[in-house]
């Protein structure tokens, strides 16, 4: 067994300039339980605004990270970019974070807990458990992500309080098996599907903060995306 372990930190970035030099100062400043090591996998999916200048400054800065940087030359959604940032992965552990603000990098540990205890191969983030602080935003949002869990549990015959949540960690050898093959939002319920029925798979879930933010703020996630989930849902448990 390796004295250090890594944490691969895949960033997918677009159109995300007000907050994408925020979240990874963040990510910079966390110290991770018991020594693990970071490797920043940044994904720039092809963004219009000036995402791309803050991430070329914050490499520039921080020499000492090495973070990894790759760009679409064309857009192709979120799940692309995680699929680009997985496959460069070279950690022993792989967590997603969002290059907005709506989660806290220094919640990391309580994913990685489990994980490098030995007791999961996976490990969901919940912002529908725990007594951490929750911003109050769209009740009809809520439902939603409550339905889509609820369904994906009828299907997957897990007990998830948030399948949709942006903090999915994994053993790095785990996620590059799966084939993957959205492009947009639907990386979560197709992934959640996938993971579920590997033999032995053990899936943890710890209650984390939520930050979310309006639309007016830059979320992007819309009622379409949510019918797409459905879809994927039905797809990758059926057939």
């Amino acid at each position: 067994m390796k004295d250090v372990h890594i944490l691969s930190i895949v960033i997918p970035a677009y159109n995300e300039g007000p907050t994408i030099l925020h979240i990874l100062e963040k990510v910079k400043a966390v110290n991770l339980t018991k020594g693990v090591a970071k490797e920043l996998i940044i994904v720039n999916d092809c963004s219009m605004d000036d995402t791309e200048v803050h991430i070329l400054n914050f490499i520039n800065s921080n020499p000492d990270l090495n973070p990894k940087y790759f760009k679409h030359e064309m857009n192709q959604g979120k799940g692309a970019a995680l699929r680009t940032g997985i496959q460069q992965a070279t950690g022993d552990f792989v967590i997603i974070q969002d290059a907005d603000l709506e989660y806290d990098p220094h919640e990391f540990n309580l994913l990685l807990s489990p994980i490098i205890n030995g007791h999961a191969d996976v490990v969901y983030g919940s912002r529908f458990m725990g007594g951490r602080p929750h911003r109050i935003l769209f009740f009809w949002h809520t439902i939603g992500n409550k339905f889509l869990t609820f369904l994906s549990n009828a299907f997957t015959n897990l007990n998830l309080t948030d399948m949709e949540t942006c903090y999915k960690m994994f053993r790095r050898e785990i996620i590059q098996k799966i084939q993957l093959h959205e492009n947009r939002f639907g990386f979560e319920p197709e992934v959640t599907a996938k993971i579920a029925k590997i033999p032995g798979i053990r899936i943890y879930e710890v209650g984390i903060s939520y930050f979310g933010r309006t639309y007016a703020e830059g979320k992007k996630i819309n009622w379409k995306d949510g019918f797409r989930a459905i879809y994927c849902i039905l797809k990758y448990n059926l057939f």
